[in-house]
């Protein structure tokens, strides 16, 4: 029978039930007392090491430049199809797509017809119940009537006088005028044309100013809020800026977004009703730092962040991207004012000593 092997592990078993259950036994056998005097060695030779050279930028907080992008259009301020509310033909001339109108101006003029002579009727009838109601009261006031009599005649007066204001206001809806100053988006109708009730004289729009629709998921939705910057890009490249102005308290049942609005001048009226817009709206409040994405490292856990310079030493510093721009990334979770290692961060590691020439914020 072989006896080496078994004493093979058997020592091999005693010498783990020593690494493991004694290890403070061990320890003290072998001369090392425990393993803090081991970690303040190595914290020790990292400052024994000579500095690395590094290039910091001297970082100041600002407001943060981000925002949300949506897909959308404009719009116009107002738009509306200017009726008739009477019937009656066309007598005034028509004016033309593209002319600009004051809130007022007449826009279709209608021929009264025996409209006049309804009226007069309507007077001549008020006057009869008048001088009726006048004797009835009389006649009451004297016993020659009952108060039926008088109940009568007074409500004849009344018809007569509604009768008056109904065809005082027909006459006054000959005349169609411009609810609002704006542009006709069609021409008015024409002389001679028969307008009945509900006949669309004119469309007008009003143009300045202009609004930019889009709309914003559940998420986007809570970030904004009225009254916040925004503008747009138009198709053509022009850019536009404004404030939002009105944000939906109700989702869109099939696409669960919500219908933002933001209102931007346009006094040149060069923007047009119905145009592609990419509406960017500002998000505001937070502060962060525009460091160059070069900064931007992991430590050994795999956690984002940068290296900044803490009293002549290195040290790692969790951060989070908040935006991405031409000119580099938005980042918040640090301090107001740090100094961030943009050269050599790579080669340094937490009190790791460091010989620092700084560059200034160029932001």
């Amino acid at each position: 029978m072989r006896i080496t092997p078994l004493l093979t592990a058997a020592l091999v078993c005693g010498f783990i039930y020593m690494l493991v259950l004694e290890r403070d036994a061990l320890f003290a056998f072998s001369g090392v007392e425990n393993e803090a005097p081991v970690q303040v060695m190595v914290k020790e030779s990292l400052e024994d090491r000579p500095p690395v050279s590094v290039v910091a930028l001297k970082s100041n907080a600002k407001s943060v430049k981000r925002g949300i992008v949506l897909r959308g259009q404009t719009a116009a301020f107002r738009l509306l199809d200017v009726k008739a509310e009477t019937n009656g033909a066309v007598i005034s001339p028509p004016l033309r797509a593209g002319t600009m109108v004051g809130k007022g101006e007449l826009l279709c003029k209608l021929d009264a017809g025996t409209k006049k002579a309804s009226l007069d009727e309507a007077k001549a009838r008020l006057a009869e119940a008048q001088a009726n109601n006048n004797v009835a009261a009389a006649l009451v006031e004297k016993g020659y009537a009952s108060e039926t009599t008088a109940i009568a005649r007074v409500a004849q007066l009344q018809a007569a006088q509604a009768a008056v204001e109904r065809a005082e206001t027909d006459m006054d809806h000959l005349e169609i005028h411009a609810p609002f100053s704006g542009i006709l988006e069609t021409d008015t109708a024409e002389y001679g044309a028969l307008m009945q009730t509900g006949a669309t004289c004119a469309r007008i729009l009003e143009l300045n100013p202009i609004k930019l629709v889009g709309y914003a998921t559940e998420q986007q939705v809570q970030r904004i809020a009225v009254g916040g910057a925004a503008g747009a890009r138009l198709i053509s490249g022009e850019t536009i800026s404004g404030k939002l102005t009105f944000i939906s308290r109700s989702a869109d049942p099939l696409t669960r977004t919500f219908k933002v609005e933001v209102t931007v001048p346009n006094d040149s009226l060069s923007v047009r009703d119905g145009s592609t817009a990419e509406i960017y709206i500002s998000l505001s409040g937070e502060k962060g730092h525009l460091l160059p994405q070069s900064a931007l490292t992991l430590n050994d856990e795999g956690i984002l962040g940068v290296r900044i310079v803490d009293d002549e030493t290195a040290k790692f510093t969790p951060i989070t991207i908040v935006n991405e721009t031409a000119k580099g990334v938005w980042v918040v979770g640090l301090k107001d004012k740090v100094d961030v290692i943009v050269v050599g961060q790579e080669y340094v590691i937490s009190g790791r000593r460091i010989e620092v020439t700084y560059q200034e914020d160029p932001s």
